[in-house]
């Protein structure tokens, strides 16, 4: 894909991710101060446990979001394919976004599924775009013998 299409495509998604962790953490935090202000407990467990764990599990996926939009943000700028690790992260990222957007079809809404497809979308779109590093080791030669040529004497 054109450097001119492949850029853009990874900050845009950089940028969707970063407004999704911010999201993230908001609505965790209003969930547990709602959990936290309430009387009632679920299955006998402490409102303040349940409270806490809403502000830790948002704040870690939100972390997580900041670090993929960053490694996404770090390709669009270095105009390379992310690394085995970054890629490893954001490969994750779109999965859980694929199972996230199932979800919220029963949950939430089309409109919601729509997004989080959107959100895949561009994840992929930039993995695709950018394909493998280029300082990765190929299993062809360099020579381009393939597998059908004979081998160089």
């Amino acid at each position: 894909m054109n450097t001119v299409v492949r850029r853009p495509v990874a900050f845009v998604a950089a940028i969707v991710l970063f407004v999704e962790a911010v999201g993230i953490v908001l609505i965790n935090g209003i969930l547990a101060t709602v959990v936290k202000n309430q009387t009632m407990s679920l299955a006998g467990m402490d409102p303040e446990a349940m409270s806490n764990g809403t502000w830790a599990m948002g704040g870690f996926f939100g972390l997580y979001l900041l670090l993929c939009g960053l490694l996404l943000l770090l390709a669009g700028i270095r105009d390379r394919a992310p690394g085995r690790f970054a890629r490893i992260v954001l490969i994750i990222c779109a999965v859980v976004h694929a199972v996230l957007g199932a979800l919220t079809v029963g949950l939430v809404g089309w409109t919601a599924f729509a997004s989080m497809m959107v959100v895949l979308g561009l994840i992929v779109l930039t993995l695709v775009a950018y394909g493998t590093r280029s300082d990765e080791p190929s299993d062809e030669p360099a020579d381009g013998a393939g597998a059908g040529a004979p081998a160089p004497v």
